[in-house]
């Protein structure tokens, strides 16, 4: 059974309040449930965490080179000003895929760099709450080779 862990970052606890034109309706619950029932179907040990608070995140992801297999973060605005994520993520000798509810390229200017993108395999973005499931099922197929 691979062991997959979601990181959200700053804001994601707040989606179907905010910013509904770039976000969407749905709720970080309503993602989570998702991402679980996809998880039980593929035999695929889920983790999910959300944290307003870098530390946090670099904890989590620090910890996930010993449990984890494969790591998916949507690091919300974190993705353009975190050395520290970058750093911790750099660490990590498995897999890592960089998610993003909306299109970071169709937003402001400074969305458009990320400091993950160099450290991940690769990058889902602007497929709303699908991408989730396309990051799993992305990480799903990386692990099985």
């Amino acid at each position: 059974m691979n062991k997959i862990i979601i990181l959200n970052g700053p804001n994601l606890n707040l989606l179907g309040e905010r910013e509904e034109s770039q976000y969407g309706s749905f709720t970080l619950k309503d993602v989570e449930k998702i991402c679980t029932e996809y998880a039980i179907k593929n035999d695929i040990k889920l983790t999910l965490f959300q944290s307003n608070i870098e530390g946090e995140l670099v904890d989590k992801i620090q910890t996930s080179r010993d449990n984890q297999d494969g790591l998916i973060i949507n690091a919300g605005g974190y993705t353009h000003t975190s050395v520290a994520i970058h750093d911790a993520l750099k660490i990590l000798k498995i897999p890592i895929i960089e998610l993003h509810i909306s299109n970071i390229y169709n937003r402001e200017e400074f969305r458009h760099k990320s400091l993950i993108s160099k450290v991940a395999k690769g990058i889902i973005c602007g497929f709303g709450a699908n991408g989730y499931i396309m990051s799993l099922n992305a990480m799903k197929k990386i692990l099985e080779k």
